[in-house]
């Protein structure tokens, strides 16, 4: 692919973006992304041939975005300052979840029937488990936590975020309960001294 064509395949890609974000999953034509990228049909078949692998693309792009969650750590961090970053990357999220592809992303997985294996959400669920799980193991052996399971407390942690995802999309959610929840969360893993 010449370097124009990468250049409007990314066009179209971060286009489409927010046409997800904007609609959803399931509302979205190829005359929608058609019309916001000011390009013929054809020229849009010639990079994607329907929605899905369009709206794979963009799901593709924002997991690579996502990798930067953690770039605020100093060398010298404690693992509760990293988690407690983590917190706040997470906070930031559900309180503008609105302005995430997380609706469409839950109506992709609904409507079409993937292979769980192929499951982007489980995906990352599970790898924020494994980090999780090895961060808070970290903070175990350093004496900053409690003795806890690592493994039992990180996928409490990643299905409560989850459940506060779906909350803050369906019903929308506070500030004050999203603080509240994250704090009963890092309690569970102070130490008593």
């Amino acid at each position: 692919m010449s370097d124009k064509s990468v250049q409007k395949k990314k066009y179209i890609i971060e286009k489409a973006r927010e046409i997800f974000i904007e609609k959803g999953f399931v509302a979205v034509t190829m005359k929608d992304i058609v019309e916001a990228c000011d390009i013929s049909r054809g020229g849009l078949y010639l990079y994607f041939p329907d929605t899905d692998a369009v709206f794979q693309e963009v799901m593709k792009l924002e997991a690579e975005e996502s990798g930067d969650s953690f770039s605020g750590i100093r060398e010298d961090s404690t693992v509760s300052e990293i988690l407690a970053l983590f917190f706040k990357e997470q906070k930031k999220e559900l309180l503008h979840m609105r302005d995430t592809l997380a609706a469409a992303k839950y109506e992709y997985y609904f409507f079409k029937k993937t292979d769980k294996k192929d499951n982007l959400i489980r995906t990352q669920m599970m790898e924020a488990m494994k980090m999780l799980e090895k961060l808070i193991a970290l903070g175990i052996e350093r004496g900053e936590f409690a003795q806890v399971d690592p493994k039992q407390v990180a996928e409490n942690i990643v299905y409560m975020l989850e459940g506060l995802k779906v909350t803050a999309l369906t019903s929308g959610i506070s500030e004050k309960i999203i603080d509240r929840e994250l704090m009963i969360l890092m309690q569970r893993l102070i130490t008593e001294d």
